[in-house]
């Protein structure tokens, strides 16, 4: 039996972190509210924001852009998402992204749920909006990464300068 419970949450509840990695996390159902089906968070990030090559060995993770878009790195292709796109990662396939518009505004799931504690060991509590402006801390990421089962760093990301800047709709102009 599930340990699930409803969750209602509106736009700006949800307990806020600041990640090591970038960013501000807005979580809008953590492993415990689902009885560990999923986590889901909102992510608000800014130009620049970039992830390492990594997979998630037992987690299928979505990245749904709500505003603003990135880059994705998967099978060796780059890709554009836009607002309203979508980018799904099956459990152990290698991916990155970096953010290319000057802000983005992410809705992102972990399936299972287990995979949120690599996340809340590498972030603390948000207290201002300036906050998803901090400089990441990867000496920090890497350090948990090696101590975590629900993801492994593959190498640096994968992109170069000339792609952080544009966004779809120029690079199809």
């Amino acid at each position: 039996m599930s340990n699930a419970i409803p969750v209602i949450r509106q736009d700006g509840e949800g307990e806020r972190l600041w990640f090591a990695g970038g960013g501000v996390f807005t979580m809008k159902a953590t492993t415990a509210e689902t009885g560990g089906s999923f986590a889901m968070w909102e992510d608000h990030v800014v130009r620049g924001k970039t992830t390492p090559l990594h997979m998630h060995p037992n987690q299928d993770e979505a990245i749904y852009v709500l505003e603003g878009e990135i880059l994705v790195h998967v099978d060796g292709e780059d890709h554009r998402v836009g607002e309203r796109g979508l980018f799904v990662a099956p459990r152990g396939v290698p991916h990155a992204f970096l953010v290319t518009s000057e802000t983005a505004h992410l809705l992102a799931l972990i399936s299972p749920g287990d995979g949120e504690a690599f996340y809340r060991n590498v972030s603390e509590p948000a207290t201002s909006p300036a906050d998803a402006s901090r400089p990441p801390d990867f000496p920090r990421l890497r350090e948990e990464a090696e101590r975590s089962e629900h993801i492994e760093l593959l190498g640096p990301p994968p992109f170069d300068g000339d792609q952080q800047v544009g966004t779809a709709a120029e690079a199809n102009a």
